[in-house]
């Protein structure tokens, strides 16, 4: 027995003993597994992922930007296309990322290796960050192209470079995390579709991305001002154009506020395992 086994009361390793890795690593490692999968399945088929998303703005920028823009004049002080450019790729970030981690994460479920993550070595909230990650990653890479299509349309200048990016960047994270729990609660291909249908298009569309809530009636401004959307808009719209209809500090706070309570809430299904175990 050695000199520091016989301090210590312990039985000396055996030669050749590899301790086992920290928990950090172990959960660097699985982090870095769950990116690398996200990011791989979206360039893999991104003429599914990436290019739809593309070929639908181009057609929102042509019949609202180009043809009905034209009859409606100017909004905000700024042509109608201008106006709504940000509010367009803010819509194609907001849906193509949530959709990302729903059908990942529903598929993960379905084939059953979502189980394998869970009893593995890994935090929930570990899990919870590699999709969140995957889901930016889509949102981004749409958000970039439509902002490719948008300058064929128009050369909107960006105002505030840095609210713009990480107004886009966190509002990507809010719904990948929502994503993710609407794939938890899924048990059917059915439920994939019911949010994205029947919450997430309203939300969208009356989201100030065609329209500024100054040209709605006092009852109806206050009611607007219940939708999460309206707020990532405006502060994307503030960072691009320099223009909001929200105090850019309230926006800011409540899409960090989102992203905070999304968080905790999915990493707290998945320690219960809510949809999985039942």
């Amino acid at each position: 027995m050695s000199r520091a086994a016989a301090d210590t009361g312990r039985p000396a390793e055996p030669a050749g003993y590899v301790p086992p890795p920290s928990r950090l690593r172990t959960n660097w490692v699985g982090l870095c597994t769950i990116v690398r999968k996200e990011i791989t399945r979206v360039t893999r088929i991104w003429i599914q992922t990436v290019v739809p998303p593309a070929i639908t703005m181009t057609l929102y920028f042509l019949i609202f930007g180009a043809l009905i823009g034209r009859r409606i004049g100017e909004m905000e002080g700024m042509p109608f296309i201008v106006y709504i450019a940000p509010g367009l790729v803010m819509m194609a970030v907001i849906t193509n990322s949530f959709s990302n981690v729903v059908s990942s994460f529903f598929g993960a479920k379905l084939q059953l290796y979502l189980e394998e993550m869970l009893v593995a070595p890994l935090a929930a909230a570990t899990i919870v960050l590699g999709y969140m990650i995957g889901g930016i990653f889509r949102g981004l890479c749409v958000g970039a192209l439509v902002t490719v299509v948008a300058l064929f349309f128009t050369q909107p200048s960006v105002e505030h470079p840095l609210i713009t990016i990480a107004v886009v960047v966190l509002t990507a994270a809010v719904f990948s995390l929502g994503g993710l729990i609407n794939g938890v609660f899924a048990r059917k291909f059915d439920d994939v579709s019911i949010i994205p249908t029947f919450v997430l298009t309203p939300l969208t569309y009356l989201g100030g991305v065609f329209f500024s809530i100054s040209m709605l009636p006092p009852f109806w401004q206050h009611v607007a001002l219940f939708n999460p959307v309206l707020y990532m808009v405006n502060a994307f719209r503030y960072g691009v154009l320099g223009v909001s209809d929200i105090p850019i500090a309230t926006a800011f706070a409540l899409i960090v506020a989102f992203l905070a309570g999304l968080f905790c809430w999915a990493v707290w299904l998945l320690t219960r395992g809510t949809g999985i175990r039942s």
